[in-house]
């Protein structure tokens, strides 16, 4: 079974390949939502789609029924201003909106973790800009992380893409989270600060690295439903996510359906997975 090293869950290898079961399972839903999301349709509507293909493929939503107040929902659909966390259900989706789905599942007994922030037809310029920062500040994180090297290598490699990108907002209350047995575990990977600190980067250690950007103010509000997570000044969000590891070959992303080897190779960075 999985150790823990100083309150950090350590994996084999054998139970890496199982969170690779998960992750993918996690990468093909948000493949199969991202093209379902269109002018006219639900969140409510993305989230039963979101549950069938998981308990159809042998999984369980890991947010449903999590924590407290139950989240009660397999996916978060936040939208617009909405950061994280939004409950789905019978808001309609319109031209120029963004919505933010954030997705988990559970197989025996291993969790993935993955989000994505998709455009609703066609968007402004600053606001497709900002999807795209998002996400690429994401597989920057990734690409920082060297064995033997430290969690804030992640969150430095985020912070100065996103700082060099222009005047957004980067949020600093909701961090990124180790993740294997339990959905959120130590250590927590900020999306700033300096780099050579927190935990050390060593093999069997999985981690859920989500960048959460605005167009305006880092500060947020939590909604009456003690859940949705909203920008204080209206502006619109972005939200990405992996599940990923480095194994002795490099980093492997649990979470994307490929592995995330295009995407590191186009950062030159070597390919981790089996």
């Amino acid at each position: 079974m999985a150790f823990r090293d100083r309150g950090i869950e350590i994996k084999s290898a054998d139970q890496i390949d199982l969170m690779r079961v998960a992750g993918r399972l996690v990468g093909e839903t948000l493949d199969l939502l991202r093209a379902a999301v269109r002018p006219g349709v639900t969140t409510l509507e993305l989230d039963t789609l979101a549950e069938t293909n998981i308990r159809d493929h042998g999984g369980i939503p890991s947010f449903k029924g999590y924590s407290q107040p139950p989240f009660p929902a397999t996916i978060c659909a936040s939208v617009n201003d909405e950061v994280v966390h939004g409950i789905p259900g019978p808001r309609v989706l319109a031209e120029g909106d963004v919505v933010s789905i954030d997705c988990g599942a559970i197989v025996e007994g291993w969790h993935g973790d993955a989000a994505i922030t998709v455009p609703v037809g066609e968007v402004s310029d600053d606001v497709r800009r900002l999807l795209e920062v998002t996400e690429e500040s994401l597989w920057r994180g990734m690409a920082a992380a060297r064995l033997g090297g430290r969690v804030t290598d992640i969150s430095h490699a985020i912070e100065t893409y996103v700082r060099g990108q222009g005047r957004y907002g980067i949020l600093e209350d909701y961090t990124g989270h180790g993740i294997g047995t339990e959905m959120h575990m130590a250590p927590n990977v900020p999306n700033y600060g300096r780099k050579g600190r927190g935990a050390s980067i060593v093999e069997g250690l999985a981690l859920a690295v989500e960048p959460m950007v605005t167009l305006g103010s880092k500060h947020t509000d939590l909604l009456e439903d003690e859940w949705t997570v909203a920008t204080v000044d209206g502006s619109f969000a972005a939200h990405f996510e992996h599940t990923f590891t480095v194994t002795a070959r490099g980093a492997w992303v649990l979470t994307a359906v490929d592995g995330g080897e295009a995407r590191l190779a186009a950062l030159g960075v070597p390919f981790g997975g089996r």
